[in-house]
């Protein structure tokens, strides 16, 4: 089974490291880091680097694909080789999925044309200028397409595929491994939770983390 995370610049870390953690840990699975170009993908900070080992050519036929999120969706918003590319294997997965604004990603590709996803809470009212129909779940599963919630909720769609694929022992076992037992200093996670200043500042600024500007 062969898993393809699509890299590029300034995405999340976690969009693609959550999914990679749990989804690897399957019997059979085949995990590659794929983009435009092979060589290193800078995160969002710019301090981490993700190695893609092949190029979207040379990824053909991927059973899932994961596409992350980050401020540099918004360099992948226009029709091109990625959204090419998207299309093209989408037409045999088994699973295609996205976490955080990488469902902005696939909703540009023409993926989530009336179909319920979710995306950072930040990003919700851009679906449906996509045609999507937005939901605050955390995550996501309508027909084969799966959309996470912001970052961290690509551990929980990770586990809730190797769920479904293998099995809920197999989906036990990953979390058991990776230990993944979330217990938050703080419950500010959602905005519904978090305080409301909180909330509010980075409403003000969530114009420009979407444009993907500093």
């Amino acid at each position: 089974m062969q898993i393809a995370i699509l890299l590029f610049d300034r995405f999340t870390a976690l969009d693609a490291v959550g999914p990679y953690e749990t989804l690897s840990k399957m019997p059979g699975a085949e995990l590659v880091f794929t983009g435009e170009r092979t060589g290193p993908y800078r995160n969002d900070s710019g301090a981490l680097g993700l190695v893609a080992d092949a190029t979207l050519s040379e990824v053909t036929a991927p059973d899932i694909l994961v596409v992350p999120g980050g401020p540099g969706q918004s360099g992948q918003m226009a029709d091109g080789p990625v959204h090419e590319w998207i299309r093209a294997v989408d037409a045999g997965t088994t699973w295609t999925t996205s976490v955080c604004t990488g469902s902005l990603i696939l909703a540009a590709a023409g993926l989530l044309k009336g179909r319920r996803a979710t995306s950072h809470w930040l990003a919700l009212d851009q679906l449906p200028a996509y045609g999507a129909e937005p939901t605050g779940e955390r995550v996501v599963f309508d027909g084969k397409y799966v959309t996470a919630a912001g970052v961290s909720s690509g551990i929980d769609m990770g586990l809730s595929l190797v769920g479904r694929i293998a099995g809920d022992t197999v989906a036990q076992t990953v979390q058991l491994v990776i230990e993944y037992d979330p217990q938050p200093p703080y419950d500010a996670g959602a905005p519904q939770k978090a305080p409301a200043e909180v909330t509010a500042q980075l409403r003000e600024r969530s114009r420009f983390l979407l444009r993907g500007e500093e």
